[in-house]
């Protein structure tokens, strides 16, 4: 789920036709593999996000290691196949000594996720091994306690997404883009999400603040940064319109607080 250009006119509107002919012959001589935006965003510098988790299973997924035995991630996720666990990776592809591999032992999912609104779209995932944490892998706390995100704040996600709408194969490299926090009422309105499905209060929309900057598919899982704080998980969007309309994601609210407490044990 991620980001977007727009393209300044020249000097005249003939200008910027030719301009556009020229780009888009450009374009379409650039090699795919060199196609390494999320939608509007970049590639991080290598292993400089260590929460990030990479979910190996039917779909791509991704998730945050939250304490040394669990991961999170967004329900939705789930696989009828044995997932896999990858930390400590930039490369899907690639060999990587910081990468290491972990075996899922235990997918909980929330009791309450409805599969068709993606209400208490979150789970977890129990790992076979204690992971040891190093400089490529770390845990990335879950909130004490739930704050709402103002609108218009600040907000970054990152993933191995599909970097366009027509990406079926996500980025070999992880990604992030900077996104700002929409207000409920907006998105729920008719040139957002006109209320199918609703965005409920457990709900954060994000986007960039002219389009063209989302999370996109493979990119679901993966946790929201707003104001240097974890705030949320990566849920869903406009199917095939990433960055056209902003994406949804699953606030960490109390409730939701509450429940990894309750199933990972102790603090969250």
């Amino acid at each position: 789920m991620l980001a977007h250009r727009q393209i300044k006119d020249g000097h005249s509107a003939a200008m910027a036709k030719v301009l556009a002919c020229i780009a888009i012959v450009i374009l379409l001589t650039i090699p795919e593999d060199f196609c390494v935006e999320i939608i509007g965003g970049k590639e991080v510098a290598e292993h400089s996000r260590p929460y990030m988790a990479l979910i190996q299973g039917k779909t791509l997924c991704g998730g945050v290691l939250i304490k040394t035995k669990w991961v999170l991630t967004a329900a939705h996720c789930c696989s009828g196949k044995k997932m896999k666990v990858v930390l400590g990776a930039h490369s899907r592809s690639k060999p990587e000594k910081e990468k290491k591999e972990f075996t899922v032992t235990q997918a909980v999912t929330h009791p309450r996720f409805d599969n068709k609104t993606l209400v208490n779209d979150l789970m977890l995932l129990q790992l076979k091994e204690t992971v040891k944490p190093n400089k490529s892998i770390s845990t990335l706390n879950v909130p004490e306690q739930f704050h709402d995100v103002k609108s218009g704040s600040n907000c970054t996600i990152a993933g191995w997404g599909t970097t366009s709408n027509r990406d079926n194969q996500g980025s070999d490299v992880l990604m992030e883009v900077d996104v700002v926090a929409i207000d409920r009422k907006k998105c729920n309105g008719k040139n957002y999400f006109n209320l199918n499905p609703v965005i409920t209060q457990d709900m954060l929309c994000a986007g960039g603040k002219r389009g063209k900057k989302d999370s996109c598919k493979g990119d679901s899982g993966g946790p929201l940064i707003c104001n240097k704080k974890f705030v949320a998980v990566a849920s869903f969007g406009y199917k095939g319109q990433c960055g056209k309309k902003p994406g949804v994601y699953t606030l960490l609210t109390k409730k939701y607080i509450q429940w990894i407490r309750k199933v990972t044990g102790g603090d969250a």
